[in-house]
């Protein structure tokens, strides 16, 4: 691995990547009209861990944990990825 880049910068990459690819996947869902190329563009996958709780009889903790993954996540990780590349 390069000097300087752990795990930390791997999941700030990937964070990143996700978060921006569902901001324009949403934007591409509302600007194209109905059809292939737009179901496409919109299928996800979702993951979802939970809920699980923790009961610790004076107070409870629920915690649960979802990630739905489209097409446009994927190219947003991959967009972020390169232009973090030329950051450091």
């Amino acid at each position: 691995m390069a000097k300087g880049r752990g795990i930390g910068f791997l999941l700030t990459v990937i964070v990143l990547g996700v978060l921006i690819g569902g901001v324009i996947g949403e934007i591409i869902g509302l600007l194209m009209p109905v059809g292939v190329v737009k179901e496409f563009f919109l299928r996800s996958v979702d993951a979802q861990l939970g809920p699980v709780t923790l009961d610790l009889h004076a107070f409870s903790i629920t915690m649960g944990f979802g990630l739905r993954l489209n097409i446009v996540s994927v190219l947003g990780v991959a967009l972020v990825a390169y232009l973090f590349r030329w950051y450091r």
